[in-house]
């Protein structure tokens, strides 16, 4: 098997957390699902979010400066496909979307949303890293329910009783 296609099976094995990416601003208002999202440090609070350049919001996020990071929880499986498509509905038809301190979107039922400001980018290949400084922070009271991307399909998970 070759590397990439090895890399890419081993990377299919890595669970991760599902999220919808906004955005808000002069560039206009756009989100994407993503799993590629992890914590670099709370001291500041600071995520990493990794980008395809050639995704549709990539230079949104990056006019616009800002980001929201909603985690989903497994009732939000249709919402992570209607964000995943590549239609040209308004994805942000439902009910249900707030914002905070950035202005960009927060889904208002997220398992947690970090609304973020994007310090600074790095390019990697096909993908930008952003660096993003988390300016405020919205925690749901679900906590028993998530959504993962592993194995090429969603999985929702509970926690165990």
């Amino acid at each position: 098997m070759e590397m990439r296609a090895q890399f890419r099976e081993g990377m299919s094995r890595l669970g991760a957390a599902v999220t919808v990416l906004t955005t808000d601003g002069p560039a206009g208002r756009h989100g994407m699902t993503a799993s590629a999202v992890c914590s670099v440090t709370d001291t500041p609070p600071t995520l990493l979010v990794c980008v395809n350049r050639t995704n549709r919001s990539h230079d949104l996020f990056v006019d616009n400066g800002t980001l929201c990071v909603n985690v989903l929880g497994g009732h939000h499986r249709e919402l992570s496909g209607r964000f995943a498509s590549s239609g040209t509905e308004d994805r942000f038809d439902t009910s249900g979307w707030t914002t905070r301190t950035t202005g960009a979107p927060v889904l208002s039922d997220a398992v947690a949303a970090f609304d973020c400001r994007i310090q600074s980018r790095k390019e990697v290949g096909t993908h930008s890293v952003f660096f993003c400084a988390v300016d405020d922070i919205a925690l749901s009271g679900d906590t028993a329910s998530g959504l993962i991307w592993f194995g090429r399909d969603f999985h929702h998970l509970r926690l165990a009783s």
